[in-house]
Formats: C-alpha cells, structure tokens, sequence
C-alpha cells in the first residue's frame, strides 16, 4: 500500500481553495471518508457536499480522510486531511461508498487505525462508524455487522436532525444512541434490527432540489475534474434501463431551476470558468438550452459528465467543441438493436451513426463508446455486433474511437436484481474475442477486471455473511478473497446465482417508494 507524507499532505492543503479548518472546542468531530484516493474522492459531488453542509454547522468540525494517508512516526495510522489527526481521535467516522469495492480500502483504514472493524468488537471508547452512499443504500447488507448505522438515500433533509442525535446522545450509552437514531427517517440500525421482525427502512429522497444547492465546495487541480465547477443539475432518471442502479436508486426523477444552477455557476466563475454539469443524462435536462445559453452568455465554458445520442441538442455539442472538449463520450451498452431494446435503451444504431457523424462536424478529436458484455439475453452475435458498430462509427467519424468494456453486475433494486452474473470464464473469453476483433479494425479497448467484477458482484447482492469476510482483509486481493470467503464456508456462486422470484433478498429490508420497479420482470416508467 502507498503512503502520501505529511509534507504531500501539506502540499496539497496550500493548494486547495475553500478548505475548512476550524477549532475542535466544543464541537461534535467528524471524519467524513472517501475510501479511494484524494484524486478520486475530490472528483466525487456526495463528498464536496457533504463537507460543505458538514462545515456549515457551527458545532461540527468536519476533515476529509481518503485512502492512502499516514502519519509516518505511527506506523502508517491513516489521518485527516485538514490538521493530520488520527481516525481514532474523532468521536464519528461518516464514510460515503460509491462503489462496493472501496469496502476493502474503508477496512484497511480501520484496521490502520486500530479500530475493530466488527461492530461487536467495539466499545464506547471507539468512534461511532456511520455509512451511506449509493452503494450502502441499495444493499448494506454486506456492511451491518461492521457499521454502527447506515443511512439509506439522500441525505440532505435528514441531516439536521441526525447530527442533533449524534451531538447529544455521544454522551450517553452506545445503545441509548442507537435507539435514538432509529428514530431518524432513512437510518438502518442494524443492531436493533430483528431478521423476522425487522420494519423497513425508507429510502429518503430530496423534494426540491432547489433547496439544497449540490456544487464543488473545495476546489484543487489534484483531481480529474480539477479545471472546473461541478454543478449537480438534475438527480434521477426516467428511462428506465434495466441495467441501472441510479435510475432506480434515485428516483424519481427531479431537475434543478436553470436559474439557481446559472447562480451556483456566478458563485463559482471567480475559481473557475468552466462549469461541469452533472447528471444521469446531462441531454435529457428540459432546460438544456436556457442553461447553455445562459452559460455562454456570462462567458463560462462547459462540460458534461455524460450524454445520450437521443437527444443530443445541437446547442450542447457546439458548446461543448467552442469550450475546447476534445473527446465525446456515448453508452451504446450492448453492440446489437435486439440487446439494447431487451435492457430497455433503445438506441437505434443510426442515433450513433448520426452522434458520431456530429462529433466529427464539431470537430472532435475522440469518441469514447462505452459496452457491457454478460448482459442478459446476450447471445454471441450481440459480441460480435460490438465490433461491427464501432467499424460503422469509423466510417463516419474519422479521429481516434476508444472502447471501455465492463462486465454486467446484476444490482439490487433494478429489474435485473434477481438475475445471474455470467460466469466468469465466459466473460474472459468473450473480452478476447472482443480485443482481438476490435484490434484487427485498429480500435483500442480498455477493459476492466472481470475476476475483480465478480467480487463486486458479491458484494452487490450480499447478505451479512460477508461483514467477517471483509473484517478479516487489512490488504485485499483476489487470492486473499477467495481464502477468506473459504474460510467462513462461503462461495461466490452463491451470490452470482439468478434468484427465484419468490426468494427473500438480503435488501428486503429497504422500501425503495417513489415509483419503484418490482423484479426482474418489471417495467419501469
């Protein structure tokens, strides 16, 4: 594991700008973890936020803690960002998990820091452990016996009521302030929960967006998106593709004024000119073109975190070449018309030949088109249709075509929670065949671990089980896994299996409301 100094630390402290360091006196301290690393983390909304709305109460001290920090005289103790403390020195540790992966670096700190990752193995004397984020509010399972509480959604309107019951019941018993947070509408207890009693958990959702403006509070050039001010404009999605997590997770879906997003922007402009919108489909915004416009008018570039082929408004992609984008990225997601209308994305390959045939206009220079293989339903001529689109989009846009293939991880909540992940074999063979193909038209692919997909796929549709498989694993990595997965007589089949429609899920125990899609045969509006 690689270690930043404090003097790196430092570093990057002086060169970071809306950075908050308050005094601890009589001030609830809080360590709000981003397990990956500050480049990473700073490039997340959830965490640039949650630090501003943290730091914005006068009886809360909030430090960033990432992945990969130690103070080298205690033998690598992970520490906070803003003044170098311990994680055991604040009274609660609140991580937010984007990804189920990053459950292994939060462990790796615990374990660095001294603390037992084990719920049962703490004390009153250790820091209260609090989690949320997409990947612990779709399925925390993997997680209850490791977190004190686990909050599930959007945090936004809860939070003044939660930190009241932290600040005040931190100086009684530890029981006493589970019970009190029970009573917090989104948190999950796991402690007080009883398998065949337990009452559901309702998923919280944010009203109006308008209400709770979702910006970069803490801008630094050490990140990816570090030339720009990320602006959250819409949260949610109403395509309903099968596949997707975030179009279920969220919902429903809701926009953000033009004109408050036009003032985050104004407040922004003096540390940064470039505004990153952020959203599921950033096209799809109704008001795409009053943004835009408005924008460019108060001389602002611009940039998107993604973009459907239907729409792409014209005004977008102008936009998006006048402020120096050189690559544009699009999700096909399968390779085949039949596919993509089975996972409920029905992009026809002429909206990508078109796309494609716009980015070369606009004057591109990449295009990024980004594939799932082990789709359901997915036949070996859905492969083999990949590398066919991709040579069609070459013949209409002639600069450099990048593919990102990942394997499909069936996730809880979607309406393919209750299906199998392909086994892995298949998947590497069919990622070989892909490269191979797609090499013999000059197109590079990247593609990400498949071995390391399926743990994700473990951990997506986990139960409790697997909180002592992830305490055992200070430094993880696949060997170590699958050793400690054998040793608490655990698989990975047993969870990368298809689920019968009437079996019990380990996420159950969560009330999605607003709309939700029921199972795998469900039609989401």
């Amino acid at each position: 594991m690689k270690w930043a100094t404090i003097a790196a630390k430092k570093r990057i402290l002086a060169s970071e700008q809306g950075v908050v360091i308050k005094d601890w006196g009589g001030r609830l301290p809080i360590a709000l973890i981003y397990p990956n690393t500050y480049h990473v983390g700073m490039s997340s909304l959830a965490l640039q936020s949650l630090y501003g709305m943290l730091n914005a109460r006068p009886d809360v001290v909030c430090e960033r803690v990432f992945h990969g920090y130690r103070q080298p005289q205690h033998h690598a103790v992970p520490v906070s960002l803003e003044t170098q403390r311990p994680l055991a020195e604040f009274a609660v540790l609140a991580t937010t998990f984007s990804f189920e992966l990053d459950y292994f670096n939060w462990v790796a700190l615990l374990h660095g820091a001294g603390i037992p990752p084990l719920s049962a193995d703490r004390d009153q004397a250790d820091p209260f452990l609090l989690a949320g984020g997409p990947a612990a509010s779709a399925n925390p399972a993997p997680l209850a016996r490791l977190c004190d509480a686990i909050f599930i959604g959007e945090v936004e309107e809860a939070l003044p009521r939660l930190l009241d019951v932290l600040r005040d019941g931190l100086t009684g018993t530890r029981h006493q302030l589970l019970r009190q947070l029970a009573g917090v509408p989104g948190v999950y207890v796991p402690a007080l929960q009883k398998a065949d009693e337990a009452p559901q958990v309702h998923r919280q959702w944010v009203k109006d967006l308008d209400s709770y403006p979702t910006h970069t509070s803490v801008f630094t050039k050490s990140t990816e998106f570090g030339d720009m001010h990320l602006i959250e404009i819409a949260r949610g999605c109403g395509r309903g593709c099968r596949f997707c997590l975030a179009g279920c997770l969220y919902r429903p879906p809701r926009e953000r004024s033009a004109a408050s997003l036009l003032e985050q922007a104004r407040l922004g402009q003096p540390l940064r000119s470039k505004v990153g919108l952020v959203s599921a489909a950033v096209s799809d915004y109704s008001q795409i073109e009053d943004l835009v416009s408005g924008l460019l008018d108060n001389g602002m570039q611009i940039s998107v975190s993604s973009l459907r082929v239907d729409p792409l408004p014209e005004i977008l992609l102008s936009a998006l070449a006048a402020s120096g984008a050189r690559t544009l990225t699009v999700a096909p997601e399968a390779g085949s018309e039949r596919l993509r209308l089975a996972i409920r994305k029905p992009i026809r390959d002429q909206d990508l030949l078109e796309a494609a045939a716009a980015a070369s206009r606009s004057r591109f220079a990449e295009l990024k088109l980004y594939f799932m293989i082990g789709l359901p339903g997915e036949e070996d001529d859905d492969i083999s249709a990949i590398t066919q689109l991709v040579e069609a989009v070459a013949q209409v846009f002639p600069g450099r075509i990048v593919t990102s293939v990942a394997a499909f991880v069936p996730k809880a909540h979607t309406p393919f929670e209750r299906e199998s992940m392909a086994p892995i074999p298949i998947l590497r063979q069919r990622m070989r065949e892909l490269r191979g193909s797609l090499r013999k038209i000059g197109v590079r692919m990247k593609a990400d671990s498949v071995a390391w997909a399926g743990v994700q796929a473990v951990l997506a549709r986990g139960d409790q089980h697997l909180g002592p498989v992830l305490a055992c694993l200070p430094s993880p990595s696949l060997a170590a896994w699958r050793r400690a997965l054998q040793e608490h007589g655990l698989e990975n089949e047993q969870y990368t299996r298809a689920r019968g429609p009437g079996e019990q899920l380990p996420w159950d125990l969560i009330a999605m409301g607003a709309g939700r899609g029921q199972g795998a045969g469900s039609q989401p509006t």
